[in-house]
């Protein structure tokens, strides 16, 4: 009895603690429900709501370009793409082929979307095609009904209203490439363009914009269910090119007719780059719609470089346009003066070597100024040697040579001024005294850009370090002219000597022995002053020059002379100048220094640096060229 009983206390004790610990256990679990649903609720709504509502990023509109006055460049327009949910049709394959019969598509867009397709969750859609014309989008419309899981959507695609006329200066945009991410999640978006050249490359970040959001309910397994909440992103602000859109359109056409050309405008008041030309160009909106690797081909290899912007980037031997630096070299070092003269016979001995001139009975006596006027070799030969490349390479590079100018737009090249020290430094050989009288009429190792010349020529007639650009600081050209205009650094260098040189390249237009005289602006308000130049592209030897071999029509196209000519208008207020090369053209005088005058000519009608341009001016892109003068004897310059 006393063992049952016993018993029954021992068994009591265990349900006890059995009991005890089942309270216990339900007290914690009633405690954790109540941290989780009352103390922490307001946590594990945010967490929950993060897991239903995604925040996604909206591409803002990119900032729009306008030329100086408010003519847009760069803009946005409305674009239409086609796009397919795979899981809303029961055969893709047989979708794509009714959609074929709609707008063109091609076996490529077939094998992308089906491929896409296969690696992504089917209810994600994939683009079938884009920028699609307001016809292809309409007959899509249509018949929606019978294109299960098709639908168009919209975006904005950057558009070119000039096309190719002015892609070098304003570049163009593409799609973003591994190498430019940065951990910016705007660059990720896959319908977000950036600058890849020109302006939209240099003032990509302000184009920009800031970026939109859209917060969109999703489910678990990422479909999206709705949209809650919208903020549209801030558009890109605005930027102003110093271009003049209408003179630009001139110069492309009057450069058209020649199969590789460069030519710069500027105003030399205020470095402002009112045309700069890269002839053949591209169309930029290839590169914002989608290049084919067949038209990347085409305009990869053609010999013409027509993705090269020639008139920053193109290296050439100046020739006879770089003598007025050998003859402020000169002047300011003492070496000649204005009345030194020396005698042409046609050739300069030099120890065992020959400099012949350009004109095979010579000039005669000559100054620097007649010299500059006839383009006489021999001359700056002498004075060259005089001189020495130390001087000639220091003042080169006072006016712009040797070094890149600044340029806002990337790609710009510096050139090369050869010296003793680059020489050694490049060959371990020293310098010779013929490199030096070579050097001193543009040629050997001389090699500069179409913007340098340019830049030369309104630091000529200023006497001033003038810096182009392309973008305007102050914005749109106002009438009359910019109230604050930019103020360059002096040169340093004497107005006697300038005056010296700036004479002799009016007359090398505008008196019958210059070697421009036949392309001069015969009324006299738009009359222009400049420079000549020929310069060699294979070296010519001298049983070639005896005998007459060197026919023009017998010469390979690449293996032709370049043709150089820089000009400055007007002669009694110098404004604009003006700079051309024509890759393999000829001669300066017969082939460049007509496109200059002609767009000289044009501008200074125009006189975008004071005043408003006349709109019909814009529309019709009116020739404007003076009357062709009378012939004179030809020269090369």
């Amino acid at each position: 009895m006393a063992r049952e009983t016993q018993r029954q206390k021992l068994l009591t004790r265990r349900a006890a603690l059995i009991a005890g610990g089942q309270a216990l256990l339900c007290a914690a679990l009633v405690g954790r429900l109540y941290e989780l649903q009352v103390v922490e609720k307001d946590r594990y709504t945010v967490l929950s709501n993060e897991n239903r509502i995604n925040l996604r990023l909206l591409v803002p509109p990119r900032g729009r370009i306008f030329d100086r006055f408010n003519v847009a460049l760069a803009d946005n327009h409305q674009n239409y793409r086609v796009v397919i949910v795979p899981e809303q049709t029961s055969s893709l394959a047989a979708t794509l082929d009714a959609l074929g019969t709609l707008i063109a598509l091609t076996d490529a867009d077939h094998r992308r979307v089906l491929r896409e397709a296969r690696f992504r969750h089917p209810f994600i859609p994939v683009e079938v095609r884009n920028n699609l014309s307001w016809d292809e989008m309409a007959r899509i419309e249509v018949a929606i009904p019978e294109l299960p899981g098709v639908s168009i959507e919209q975006g904005l695609l950057r558009y070119y209203p000039f096309g190719a006329n002015a892609s070098h200066v304003l570049g163009y945009v593409a799609a973003v490439s591994d190498k430019d991410l940065n951990g910016d999640p705007l660059l990720e978006l896959p319908d977000f363009r950036i600058g890849k050249a020109g302006i939209e490359k240099s003032q990509d970040l302000k184009l920009r914009g800031t970026a939109g959001t859209s917060q969109v309910e999703i489910n678990a397994y990422g479909r999206v269910v709705r949209e809650l909440a919208r903020v549209e992103g801030q558009p890109g602000e605005d930027v102003v090119a110093s271009l003049d859109m209408a003179t630009q359109n001139f110069a492309m056409q009057r450069c058209a007719a020649h199969q590789s050309v460069s030519s710069v405008v500027l105003d030399a008041a205020t470095g402002d780059v009112l045309a700069l030309v890269s002839s053949p160009s591209f169309d930029p909106m290839l590169f914002s719609t989608g290049l084919s690797q067949a038209v990347w081909h085409q305009l990869s290899t053609d010999p013409r470089h027509p993705l090269t912007n020639k008139a920053t980037a193109g290296l050439y031997p100046p020739g006879s346009t770089f003598k007025p630096m050998t003859a402020m070299a000169a002047l300011e070092s003492g070496a000649i003066t204005a009345d030194t003269v020396i005698n042409c016979p046609g050739y300069l001995k030099l120890g065992d070597a020959t400099f012949h001139c350009w004109r095979k009975g010579g000039h005669g006596p000559l100054r620097v100024h007649d010299a500059i006027e006839q383009s006489c070799d021999v001359f700056f030969y002498e004075t060259a040697r005089r001189t020495g490349i130390d001087r000639i390479a220091a003042m080169a590079r006072r006016f712009g040579f040797g070094r890149p100018l600044g340029l806002d737009i990337p790609g710009e090249r510096g050139g090369l001024i050869p010296t003793r020290e680059w020489k050694l430094a490049a060959t371990g050989r020293p310098w010779e005294p013929g490199e030096t009288l070579i050097a001193g009429i543009g040629q050997g190792s001389v090699l500069v850009t179409p913007l340098q010349l340019t830049t030369m020529v309104a630091r000529l007639v200023t006497g001033r370090a003038v810096v182009p650009h392309l973008v305007r600081a102050n914005g749109l050209m106002p009438e009359g002219g910019d109230p604050d205009p930019p103020v360059f650094a002096r040169l340093g260098v004497s107005g006697e000597a300038l005056e010296i040189v700036i004479g002799g390249m009016e007359a090398v237009v505008n008196n019958p022995h210059g070697t421009a005289y036949a392309e001069r602006i015969t009324d006299p308000d738009f009359a222009m002053g400049g420079k000549s130049g020929t310069s060699q592209v294979r070296r010519i030897t001298e049983y070639e020059r005896e005998h007459g071999l060197l026919k023009p029509q017998d010469v390979p196209w690449k293996d032709r002379e370049h043709a150089l000519f820089v000009a400055f208008a007007p002669i009694s207020a110098p404004r604009y100048v003006c700079g051309v090369v024509v890759e393999h053209g000829g001669g300066g005088s017969d082939v460049a220094a007509p496109l200059v005058r002609d767009i000289l000519y044009e501008v200074q009608q125009r006189d975008p640096g004071r005043r408003l341009p006349q709109p019909q001016k814009v529309a019709q892109q009116s020739p404007g060229t003076s009357p062709p003068a009378p012939p004179a004897r030809p020269s090369p310059g």
